[in-house]
């Protein structure tokens, strides 16, 4: 194997699709602050049982580990942003009220899905400080009209709430943890697998038994399947406050060809604490693309003293900028080496208004350049 070979689903990005990415990040932080969203950049690399605390251990597979040589402590590059910004939140900003950050940077990952890459480019923006609806409402259309700003069209909106499942599990006797007595049950639901979840809730009692049977089944558009929730579902209080959660976060979307609501989506269920939200759009063969998902995590701060309610989304940067309309650029023009003060004069003006000039080195030509040249006394673009 050639020892300049990058390892296995790690890939350098080239000039064209940098442009186009360092192009998207740009606008998109530049959206999110004028959103009162404030930039943060935390360290790729940290201790290990801070990037692990609190939430974060459900990244501990994903996390490349080493040792820090002048500490001998355990090391771990950022598999995910959000930890460390609910660290900065938490610990070091210590801000009452709401506060609003945002933040770009890469993350690496141990593992990847097929056709993935391990090291994304991860863009992202959390609202810490307020536990009321209007808050998930807020990052919910964040997300969204930062997708339609980078020029995403056909956009979807999918909801869910981890909170159903937490109540009627409990409800049925079990803990709810998903990975205690109903780890099964918990996996069959998450892949609605309908005769497993038949037969692992046969000893349950009513009415729990037939709400988690329900709540496999109950996903399509927003509004007729929370109707049929609120049929199937009993009438405990935390599954009511779901429910109500997802009908508003469903009214207030904007910016959308469609809000669907799955019931049964249980991703992130170790980290999200309540309302949940992806958008992705669909290609005409029918191929889905997840654009970015988020959704609430109280008390991801926790462990760093300060347990603040807290939602927001991520996104990949990689993949939003592949979907995004091509940029519209110009081609490079090329000034000859020339000592004219005026031909310097030009060149500054043109690169002010965002031109690309570069002053041609000895025997390079620039072949499909436009030109810098001299028609009397001025310099023209020819």
């Amino acid at each position: 194997m050639r020892n300049w070979l990058l390892p296995e689903a790690i890939a350098d990005v080239l000039p064209a699709e940098a442009a186009r990415v360092e192009a998207l990040r740009r606008a998109l932080l530049d959206h999110f602050e004028r959103r009162g969203y404030r930039l943060v950049q935390p360290p790729l690399v940290e201790h290990l049982d801070s990037l692990l605390t609190g939430t974060g251990r459900d990244l501990d597979l994903l996390t490349f580990k080493t040792v820090d040589p002048l500490s001998g402590r355990m090391l771990g590059l950022r598999a995910d942003t959000t930890p460390q910004v609910a660290r900065i939140d938490a610990h070091l900003l210590n801000e009452p009220g709401v506060t609003r950050l945002c933040y770009a940077g890469s993350v690496l990952r141990t593992a990847a899905a097929p056709g993935d890459s391990r090291q994304v480019i991860q863009v992202g923006a959390e609202l810490y400080g307020h536990a009321d609806i209007a808050a998930d409402r807020e990052t919910m259309r964040l997300l969204v009209s930062a997708l339609t700003a980078a020029g995403i069209a056909g956009l979807h909106l999918d909801l869910g709430h981890v909170g159903l499942y937490r109540a009627l599990a409990r409800a049925a006797g079990l803990d709810g943890s998903g990975e205690g007595d109903d780890a099964e049950l918990f996996r069959a639901l998450r892949d609605k697998d309908g005769p497993a979840v038949e037969a692992l809730t046969g000893a349950l009692p009513e009415p729990a038994r037939g709400a988690l049977r329900a709540l496999a089944t109950l996903y399509g558009p927003a509004m007729t399947t929370l109707a049929a929730a609120r049929q199937a579902l009993p009438a405990l209080p935390d599954v009511a406050a779901a429910l109500d959660a997802l009908g508003a976060l469903a009214s207030a979307a904007e910016g959308v060809a469609a809000v669907h609501v799955d019931l049964a989506d249980l991703r992130g269920y170790h980290y999200y604490t309540g309302a949940t939200f992806s958008v992705f759009v669909q290609d005409a063969s029918g191929a889905v693309t997840d654009c970015g998902r988020g959704g609430r995590y109280d008390g991801v701060g926790r462990a760093f003293g300060r347990a603040r309610p807290a939602t927001g989304f991520s996104m990949d940067l990689r993949h939003l900028a592949s979907l995004a309309p091509p940029r519209e650029g110009t081609s490079v023009i090329v000034a000859p080496d020339d000592p004219d003060p005026a031909l310097a004069a030009a060149i500054a003006a043109l690169r002010a208004r965002g031109e690309r000039v570069i002053v041609a080195l000895p025997g390079e030509h620039g072949s499909g350049a436009r030109r810098l040249q001299r028609d009397g006394t001025q310099w023209k673009v020819a």
